[in-house]
This record gives structure tokens, C-alpha cells and sequence, in this order.
């Protein structure tokens, strides 16, 4: 049976969900960078052959101490979920010789080397700046037409965002997104293996996006992402997903599989993710392209990533449209055919939507909410209406336990002051749209209100 050595990090799709299909195709070994979530831990001992968690003297050098994994089991394949492993991993593939994103992962990870390549190309992007002292950050502002957003060149989950709207503002911005850098990496949400990663940002103009120019109903927000694939250097379109509008500065609140676009708008954004993806060079790889919608059918690429969409996207096209992404890739990466999809699956293909939100103390217009509240989701479950046939759950690992605080949301934290991610799973986009829409309303009404004692805790 061939063997592959998984290398888990923070983020990604659950890592469940990854674990059970990749040792459905292969014998597992599992090298944790993260702890196992408590709710994975035992599953993952009898699903794997061996799970190693190395010491933090063995993470000085990651491409050779996943290099040395690797060979002592015998991989025939390395791979990773984690945004914040894809360059290590890449690299240590090229070391032992096996297929992976290739020595061009950089390129979709460092935003400020993605957003060059992609102007050598004459793609279209926001203009942009590299920024690595706060010196450069007001020579940027004093540059480039206000507002402005400031990101962390090496973040993920929208972790770091800033938006400076005056060129007064840029000190402030950066004094907050290296303070909210330093907070992630004592979370285990940073580069694993890139030195001083921290320090390296870019700020770019901040473009208008006009979503009812793109969808026949309100509500959607105004990008979506291209999910597909990288085969022996070809790009492979997946499906497109939508998501409602992001909750300031630039949070993503919701991913619904499939996004609802017209055919020839669908057509658009493929061509232009593959575009991003070919500039980008990538070999054997998920990929992850997020395009801004603009008015009169601009569009704007915001970023590609060498790896498949984070949160529940991979399940929510596994709902959808009967795809096990993880196990193909792994078979990709060993070695065995694969058929991937011609052409990107459309919403006529798919078998009902899923979607997955992310629970942020914010109502619907983004403002927080007027007092604490506690997470409960069998309350959640039980008192939010939804539309009939819809199926609402939580993703235990990445959710706090039932009767924690709902942590106040931090524009500047983004993703990082989430309480819970939960799934939901209804008979077409629109209505995943609106329960959607209803579940963030209605949550601030019936969640139990949180004790004093428990917020000064």
C-alpha cells in the first residue's frame, strides 16, 4: 500500500474530514506542527500508521525534518492543508523527488511576490506597494489613492487587515497589524517556515466591487473564489463559490458551494483564475483564487493559494458535487490517473448547496453585537427557523465548546475571534443565502446572555 507522510498545521479543511479520505487511498503517517483537535485526537491515532509530534529543537530546519520523515517511511507522497506549511512541503517534495506544488509555492503564498508576477503578466490586480517599514507604509500612502489596505504578506484568514483611509492613519495600521501578527504566531496561526514572516506586508488600493452586477438577487457579496486543481502543471477548474458580503475590514463571514452565476459569468472568472494560476507556475497542487467583482465585468485578482480552500470548502464540493478533492489529490501525488473535471462544474450539476459561516459577535450590517453572549448550539439548532429540508451543523473542531463566551470581534484579529463554524446544507444557493441571513440575525437573540463572571474569567 503506498504511504504518505501528512503534515498538519492550523487551518485547512477539517482535519477529520482529511484524515479519514486520505487513509482511505493510502497508509497515513501524520506529522502534527498544531496540536490535534481533542475532538480528532483519538480518530486520528487509529486511522494513521503513526503520528509524530516533534519536538521544538526539530522545527528549526521543517523542509528537513520533513525531508527525514519522509524517508524514514518511505513516502511516496508528502502533503499539507496549511496555508502555513504549503512552502515547506513544497520544497522538501523537491529535496526527495516526489510530486508537489514545485519550486514556485512561493509565489502563491508571499502576497508581495504573487502580486509581482501577477503585474509581469498584466493581470488585473489593485496597484500595490511592498511594505517592510512603517517608513514604506507612509511613502505607500503618500503614493497611492486612499483608502488603503494594509496585509500581512505571509497571513491568512484576513489576520493583520488594516484599512487607512488618510495617510495620517498608516502609523496606527502598522503599529496594529505587526501587534495582531505577533497574537497569531502565539496561536499557531503564522509561517511555519519562512524566518521573520511577520514582518513583511503590502498595502494595496482598495477596489470597489458591485456585486447586483453579477447576481440576479441581493445578498451576495461582491467575490468569489475558483476552487480547482494543478495536474503536472496543468490547471484544473473545480467549481466557483460565493459568499455573503465580509464583515469590515475584509472578514470573511460565509463560503456557499455553488456560487450562483450565469454561465457566461462563470466562463469570465475561470479564464481569468486560470490566467492567475498559469503566471503563478505551480506543478501538482489545490488551488484557491479569489477574484473581486466589479462593475460592467472588471474584475480584480485578490490572491491564489497553492492548496484547496480552506474552512468547509472541500466538504461543501464533496456535498455538492460528489467530488473527494482530498482523495484525488492524493492519488494525483502518488502517481495514479485521476480524472479531473473538464471544465468548471456549474450550479445545473450540483446536487443541492452547502455553505459554511463563520459565527463573529456581528449582526448583518457588521456592527457588533450590544452585549456578550454564550456559544450553544443545540439552542442555535433548535431556536433559529430555517427553511424547510435545510440541515444546520457545527464543525466541533474548529467551534469553541458549548458555554464559552463568544469572543468580541476584532477587525484588525479578523477570523482569529471566531466562535464556531457551522455547515448548513439546503436545496439551492438562494435559500443557503437566506437561512444564512437569518442565522446571523437571529443569533444575537438567542444565544444565552454570558454572566458577568464568565466575560471577566
Amino acid at each position: 500500500m503506498s504511504k504518505v507522510l501528512l503534515v498538519h498545521a492550523k487551518g485547512g479543511p477539517p482535519l477529520g474530514h482529511v484524515l479519514s479520505r486520505t487513509a482511505a487511498r493510502a497508509e497515513v503517517h501524520l506529522l502534527a506542527l498544531s496540536a490535534l483537535p481533542p475532538t480528532v485526537a483519538g480518530s486520528a491515532r487509529s486511522l494513521c500508521a503513526s503520528v509524530v509530534t516533534p519536538a521544538d529543537a526539530q522545527r528549526s530546519d521543517l523542509v528537513s525534518l520533513i525531508v527525514s520523515e519522509a524517508e524514514a517511511i518511505g513516502a511516496d507522497a508528502v502533503l499539507t492543508f496549511s496555508e502555513y506549511a504549503v512552502v515547506a512541503v513544497a520544497e522538501a517534495c523537491e529535496a526527495l523527488g516526489l510530486a508537489g506544488a514545485g519550486g514556485a509555492a512561493a509565489l502563491a503564498r508571499d502576497k508581495r511576490l504573487m502580486r509581482r508576477t501577477w503585474q509581469e503578466h498584466g493581470l488585473p490586480q489593485p496597484e500595490f506597494r511592498p511594505v517592510a517599514t512603517e517608513a514604506d507604509l507612509h511613502a505607500a500612502a503618500a503614493s497611492l489613492p486612499c483608502p488603503l489596505l494594509l496585509k500581512a504578506a505571509w497571513s491568512a484568514g484576513s489576520t493583520a487587515h488594516q484599512i487607512i483611509r488618510s495617510p495620517h492613519e498608516a502609523s496606527a495600521a502598522w503599529f496594529r497589524s505587526r501587534q495582531v501578527m505577533a497574537d497569531s504566531a502565539q496561536l499557531g496561526y503564522a509561517e511555519l517556515h519562512v524566518a521573520e514572516a511577520d514582518a513583511d506586508f503590502v498595502v494595496e488600493q482598495i477596489v470597489t466591487g458591485t456585486a447586483p452586477d453579477w447576481f440576479e438577487e441581493p445578498g451576495w457579496g461582491d467575490y468569489v473564489s475558483v476552487e480547482g486543481v494543478v495536474a503536472d502543471g496543468t490547471f484544473h477548474p473545480v467549481c466557483i463559490s460565493g459568499r455573503m458580503p465580509t464583515v469590515e475590514p475584509f472578514t470573511e463571514r460565509a463560503g456557499i458551494t455553488p456560487a450562483l452565476l450565469s454561465q457566461d459569468a462563470q466562463d469570465r472568472v475561470v479564464a481569468l483564475a486560470r490566467r492567475a494560476v498559469d503566471a503563478l507556475g505551480l506543478r501538482d497542487c489545490g488551488t484557491h483564487t479569489e477574484i473581486k467583482l466589479g462593475a460592467d465585468g472588471s474584475m480584480w485578482l485578490i490572491e491564489t493559494a497553492a492548496r484547496f480552500g480552506g474552512a468547509m470548502t472541500v466538504p461543501q464540493i464533496e456535498e455538492v458535487f460528489g467530488l473527494d478533492l482530498v482523495g484525488m489529490l492524493v492519488d494525483q501525488l502518488i502517481g495514479r490517473p485521476v480524472e479531473w473535471p473538464e471544465q468548471a462544474l456549474t450550479p445545473a450539476q450540483a446536487r443541492g448547496a452547502a455553505g459554511s459561516l463563520v459565527v463573529l459577535a456581528v449582526d448583518g450590517r457588521g456592527d457588533a453585537w450590544q452585549d456578550r453572549r454564550v456559544w450553544d448550539f443545540p439552542v442555535v439548532s433548535a431556536d433559529v427557523p430555517l427553511s424547510r429540508g435545510s440541515r444546520l451543523s457545527v464543525v466541533a473542531e474548529s467551534s469553541l465548546a458549548d458555554g464559552s463566551v463568544v469572543p468580541v470581534y476584532d477587525q484588525a484579529a479578523g477570523a482569529n475571534t471566531m466562535a464556531a463554524l457551522c455547515l448548513l446544507s439546503a436545496a439551492d444557493p438562494r435559500t443557503v443565502l437566506r437561512d444564512f441571513e437569518t442565522l446571523v440575525d437571529a443569533l444575537p437573540q438567542v444565544l444565552p446572555a454570558a454572566r458577568p463572571a464568565e466575560v471577566s474569567a
